[in-house]
């Protein structure tokens, strides 16, 4: 592979690609708290953008070095997405039945709960480090700081477009958001079983 276009061009694609579970995450974040602030509206972001980033290099370092102990985890990480997702997902709908009668907006996520749905997310593009594995080192650093820019802008979409419509739907949006998490589980790991 070659510093051309096309390989900015496939970079920006793959971050698409990988960033469609980081932005339906966000979604049910933003619909999850409504009024949820700049600064950590831009967080959550960047921690799906440093997760979608991580993990192929990840996977990169792990074509270069420990291939062997790769290739054991792998059939892991589609039943890692599902357990990590319906737990967070299963604590959203808990939360959002409870206070049904009385909703009053609290932080959807927290620290814990962001670094939980962070590797649930980006988990299954360890295997992307695979299919970036001829690329020399700057080349690899080079795609996966693409693909963050690239998840964290579409996160901050999701985010927006959570925001806006959790406003109007108050503690529906958090079971709402809780079934997006857990459907995002079942998917990835349908996807990766079969």
């Amino acid at each position: 592979m070659k510093w051309d276009l096309l390989f900015f061009f496939n970079s920006a694609l793959l971050g698409v690609g990988l960033a469609m579970d980081a932005f339906s995450v966000s979604l049910a974040n933003g619909l999850n708290e409504p009024g949820m602030k700049k600064n950590k509206l831009c967080g959550i972001a960047g921690v799906f953008a440093v997760f979608q980033a991580l993990m192929p290099m990840l996977g990169w370092i792990c074509v270069h070095t420990v291939l062997q102990y790769f290739k054991a985890f792998e059939k892991f990480i589609p039943w890692i997405a599902l357990a990590l997702l319906v737990y967070i997902g299963t604590k959203m709908l808990i939360d959002g039945i409870k206070s049904k009668d009385s909703f009053d907006e609290k932080p959807a996520v927290d620290l814990y709960g962001l670094m939980l749905q962070g590797v649930a997310t980006s988990i299954d593009a360890l295997s992307v480090g695979f299919t970036i594995a001829e690329y020399g080192f700057l080349m690899a650093l080079t795609c996966v700081l693409i693909i963050a820019v690239v998840t964290f802008f579409i996160c901050i979409i999701g985010l927006i477009i959570g925001k806006k419509f959790g406003t109007k739907f108050s503690y529906k949006a958090t079971i709402f958001g809780g079934i997006i998490l857990i459907a995002i589980g079942l998917e990835i790991f349908i996807t990766g079983i079969f």
